[in-house]
């Protein structure tokens, strides 16, 4: 055929060379014609000519091709005289032969099926990001048709700082002619003229991260192989739409909600008196992918660990806080935020992970638990692994890996409070993360909780996680990772010791009912609060909490604790009513002592109530007072508690929380009595009020609204504003607002993405926290 290549060896490829003829089918050096000078040509010369003659084709531009009864003879030099006077000459370019990609379409657009299909249509710009495990396309616009027979053609993805086939981090997909499952393969699935459009297999278990693609061709005749490198990166996320991936959830709206919702609630206060406020996740927002890929980046942890969900979660746990690995936050509990921004004004966690991507990795100032476990849902759902934040109320912090809440007392049954370093938090925020477990005993997948709060060390690192749920429900915390720690956090006893005069410590009392109360989270599909306190343990007082909670015990530092019961006929409570005490009043509580024998009873109860960190730890005293108590026989006694506003205004800090413990022993039988009771002072919610319609790209207005509850002025008042699809963060400088005053200011912003927004406000001030509002905006689409 015209302009086809063949070997030296083939007969048919006599012509080809200048100064070759054929002789009994062997190639010979010819004589020059007559008449014609020619400038010797060296040894080397002539043999790279006859091997290779592509690498000096720049001498020739073109074949003049002779059509002969014995065959094809070509000549290369424009000089020669054609063999036969009757020819017809083609004149084509060597560079045709060759195959070469012009250009790559990633279709990545919203619009494209790749997003529709991956669901991954909200993620800002137009990158191509796709879920692993699934079908995905592209198009390429080749310098001439694609020929299957002639043509070979295959795709390169590479992604880390070395890339290597042995880890996963170096793919290269071969073009089949059938795709099959849970391999990288791709397959021309459209054809047109130079355009080919190919559909591409992803494996199940390959490393999530940012690659880049190359694609290299080449063609048979020529033996030449070209490269061509898009411009744009490829991202890949887990998928819990495939069944095959470790993360896969069953449910589209379980997906909705622990995938692709981008806002949700995260809860506050105490068991009594639940705060609810809305975090914008925001995995969807600019730039926010590739702030989560920084994060992993940052970790140091090699891209071939980016496989497996457990890992990946372990890292996220260890990086979105800061104390030994420059993490995304850096926490304070302390009350002073200069430098940086009060934990409580934050509702979202955009800006946070924005910044640190945008400052290089710098910890971004300051974060408590719920700010911690908000990041971690963004960060998690942006990679697509199904998550949720989760509170638990009256959550334990065990130190001393006994499993339970110890409380010490001396001979007089006052707290030593160098020895109380276990503490019993008023909340605590973390997270849920879903996925299989292949490395625990069959039956462990599902939820895994994870907590991103730097509070102890796992293997040498400021992390937790992830434990298994059904392991902690059970008592295995013998399992991985960090099931101990979860387990004390919801299902501890809290065991209470008195000194005795010879130093040693005896057990005095037990509560089991004392922490992990009302677990929180986000209900699917609505913004109402449901309780997952079943998923993390037993009924309390069942047979089967009973045996998890001794089964843990026995594998803490204090296995004997359980050796022997104690008699109670006494009981001592206190009671709430309503929603509880608000800020700027006084607080005023019930104590209840019931007296369940049929005998008389007298104690003496010690009250003492201390403002507290809402992580259990106390700050001072503010009040305490002494009671006398008799009973009759099944009489039940109700005593009004109250703690006057002069008392604790100036004592406040960050929650409002405070801790009323009491303490006493029955005269009778030497029962002690104990009981820790945490409350908090309700705060006032900014009121936001949408003004008008609004639609997209035209300026749309909201009014905000706050009430000052305390008799005193509040000073250098801020309002922080944002709304994904709305607005980026907007602080508004409201300054100072008088005692009981009233204020108004009106927000303007212009949406860009239709449909139900959220509006979230916050007020930052040092003398008021935990103030927060939020309304629902429907965007339209433009008329």
């Amino acid at each position: 055929m015209p302009g086809e290549r063949q070997s030296i060896r083939d007969n048919s490829a006599v012509g080809r060379f200048h100064g070759v003829s054929a002789r009994n089918g062997e190639a010979v050096a010819e004589k020059p014609s007559e008449g014609k000078t020619k400038k010797p040509e060296s040894g080397c010369r002539r043999w790279l000519r006859k091997a290779c003659p592509c690498c000096l084709r720049q001498q020739s531009n073109s074949y003049d091709l002779t059509s002969e009864a014995d065959g094809v003879v070509a000549g290369n030099n424009e000089n020669e005289q054609p063999a036969s006077p009757v020819s017809v000459s083609v004149e084509t370019n060597v560079d045709d032969l060759s195959l070469a990609v012009r250009s790559v379409d990633l279709l990545s657009r919203k619009t494209d099926r790749n997003k529709k299909e991956h669901h991954t249509d909200q993620y800002c710009g137009d990158q191509l990001i796709i879920r692993r495990g699934q079908t995905f396309q592209i198009e390429l616009e080749l310098s001439r048709p694609f020929n299957s027979n002639t043509d070979k053609l295959h795709l390169e993805l590479k992604t880390g700082d070395l890339p290597l086939v042995s880890k996963g981090t170096h793919i290269i997909i071969p073009l089949v002619e059938e795709l099959q499952d849970e391999r990288w393969e791709a397959k021309i699935v459209e054809q047109n003229l130079n355009r080919a459009k190919l559909s591409i297999n992803s494996s199940v278990t390959a490393v999530i991260g940012k690659y880049t693609l190359t694609v290299v061709t080449q063609c048979l005749k020529t033996k030449e192989s070209t490269t061509h490198d898009p411009e744009k990166d490829i991202y890949m996320l887990f998928n819990p739409w495939c069944e095959d991936d470790a993360v896969f959830m069953e449910g589209e709206k379980e997906l909705n909600e622990y995938v692709l919702n981008d806002t949700g609630r995260i809860y506050y206060g105490t068991e009594k008196q639940i705060g609810a406020r809305t975090w914008n996740f925001g995995q969807f927002d600019e730039g926010i992918l590739e702030a989560c890929l920084f994060v992993l980046d940052n970790s140091e942890v090699p891209p071939s660990g980016r496989g497996d969900p457990v890992n990946v979660v372990r890292v996220i746990s260890a990086m979105i806080n800061s104390p030994d690995d420059r993490g995304v936050l850096e926490g304070n509990w302390s009350g002073n935020y200069a430098g940086g921004t009060s934990p409580t004004a934050w509702s979202g966690s955009v800006e946070i992970l924005k910044q640190y991507h945008r400052e290089g990795g710098t910890p971004v100032r300051y974060g408590q638990c719920w700010v911690f476990s908000g990041v971690t849902t963004t960060v998690l759902r942006c990679l697509g692994i199904p998550a949720r934040s989760v509170t638990n109320f009256q959550s334990a912090h065990d130190t001393d890996v006994s499993l339970t809440t110890d409380v010490y007392f001396d001979e007089d049954m006052e707290p030593i409070h160098h020895l109380n370093s276990d503490s019993v938090w008023n909340f605590h925020v973390w997270n849920d993360c879903w996925m299989a477990r292949p490395d625990l005993p069959p039956g462990l997948g599902g939820w895994q909780a994870v907590d991103s709060t730097p509070q102890e060390t796992s293997h040498g690192t400021f992390r937790c996680g992830p434990a298994s749920l059904a392991a902690v429900r059970s008592g295995q915390v013998y399992l991985k990772y960090d099931v101990p720690f979860v387990f004390a956090e919801v299902n501890s006893d809290k065991i209470y010791w008195q000194r005795n005069l010879d130093g040693t410590f005896s057990q005095i009392h037990s509560e089991k009912k004392a922490v992990g109360h009302c677990i929180s989270t986000k209900a699917v599909g609505s913004d109402e609060r449901v309780d997952i306190t079943d998923v993390y343990k037993y009924p309390e007082g069942s047979e089967e909490e009973r045996i998890a909670v001794e089964t843990a015990c026995r594998y803490g530092s204090k296995p004997d604790v359980y050796s022997s019961a104690m008699a109670e006929d006494v009981q001592v409570e206190v009671r709430m009513e309503g929603e509880g005490p608000r800020m700027g009043g006084d607080a005023q509580l019930k104590i209840v002592v019931k007296n369940m024998s049929s005998q008389p009873r007298r104690t003496t109860l010690h009250s003492q109530a201390a403002v507290m960190y809402y992580t259990g730890v106390l700050k001072d005293t503010v009040k305490k007072d002494k009671l006398s108590v008799e009973l009759m026989p099944q009489e039940e006694k109700i005593i009004d508690w109250t703690l006057p506003y002069t008392q604790y205004q100036n004592q406040l800090v960050d929650q409002a929380a405070l801790m009323l413990t009491l303490s006493g022993r029955v005269s009778e039988t030497q029962q002690v009595l104990a009981n820790q009771t945490t409350f908090r002072l309700r705060t006032p919610d900014l009121q936001i009020e949408p003004i008008g319609e609004a639609y997209v790209g035209k300026e749309a207005s909201a009014k905000i609204s706050f009430t000052n509850p305390l008799p005193c002025t509040l000073r250098n008042v801020v309002v922080r504003v944002e709304g994904l699809g709305l607005r980026d963060l907007h602080p508004i400088k409201v300054g100072d607002v008088g005692k009981h005053g009233k204020v108004t200011v009106t927000e303007h912003f212009i949406p860009s993405i239709a449909g139900e927004r959220k509006l979230v406000a916050s007020l930052d001030c040092k003398q008021l926290t935990q103030v927060h509002g939020v309304a629902d905006i429907i965007v339209h689409e433009s008329q």
